[in-house]
């Protein structure tokens, strides 16, 4: 249950279009439900702005399943499951309404129409990146970021990047996605003032020891307003982005 579902309900009690009972039964979830195999978080986002994720690597589908079967008959919506192989993505859209990418392996089930609002710039170093790129985008447009896409605007043709600067400019939050050497966080970071996220990732040659050079170049960055998240991590820099550009006053 987030704030809007409790304001929701509180507001139908008054009005007398629900009973103080039945408002009780939804509270009566706090602080979580057990199922055996997982403790599902249904007042995570009355706490924290934003609903529980699922992290689907390691889960069966039925697993998966069985967590949204409790999150969606506690009206849950646009509930995220991340690291969601194409295999288990058809089992789980056979018992839930499921939206699924699989370039990002990212699944929304219970996908709703919403206003979108801000401005989320995600922006990769190169077309390889692309499946991190989405998994940020698809993350913040979820929680309700509006997302621009700037995709292979790299460092090593810097005028791809510069064509945009009226995008780059314009944004609250920018997600920086790259690989390599990693040099797209520092270079994003000195054209825009809003804070950068970089996301090192796992794309380039032997020496980039699967994107730890990337995540020292971000880590090094002599750039201001730039932080970093863990390789290969676009749901982290989603979400952080979604809270930068959701803080009070921004809307």
């Amino acid at each position: 249950m987030d704030r809007n579902q409790l304001l929701a309900a509180l507001n139908a009690v008054r009005d007398g279009s629900m009973t103080p009972e039945a408002a009780l039964g939804l509270f009566a979830r706090a602080p979580y439900e057990d199922i055996g195999y997982a403790k599902i978080d249904h007042h995570r986002g009355l706490r924290g702005g934003a609903g529980e994720v699922i992290y689907g690597a390691g889960k069966t589908a039925g697993q998966i399943a069985g967590i949204l079967e409790r999150m969606l008959a506690a009206g849950g919506e646009n509930i995220l499951i991340t690291r969601l192989d194409a295999e288990k993505a058809a089992e789980v859209a056979k018992s839930a309404p499921l939206f699924y990418d699989p370039a990002s392996r990212v699944g929304i089930a219970n996908r709703t129409d919403r206003p979108l609002v801000g401005s989320v710039v995600v922006a990769s170093g190169g077309t390889s990146d692309l499946p991190v790129c989405e998994e940020a985008a698809l993350t913040a447009e979820a929680l309700g970021s509006r997302v621009t896409r700037l995709y292979d605007v790299g460092v090593a043709g810097l005028h791809r990047l510069l064509s945009h600067l009226d995008e780059l400019q314009s944004a609250r939050a920018v997600v920086a996605v790259a690989g390599m050497e990693g040099a797209l966080a520092s270079v994003i970071g000195g054209l825009v003032d809003c804070p950068v996220i970089a996301v090192p990732t796992s794309v380039g040659y032997g020496a980039s020891f699967g994107g730890i050079a990337a995540l020292l170049s971000m880590l090094n960055s002599c750039a201001s307003g730039v932080s970093v998240v863990n390789i290969d991590n676009g749901f982290g820099a989603g979400f952080l982005a979604n809270r930068i550009n959701l803080m009070d006053g921004i809307v």
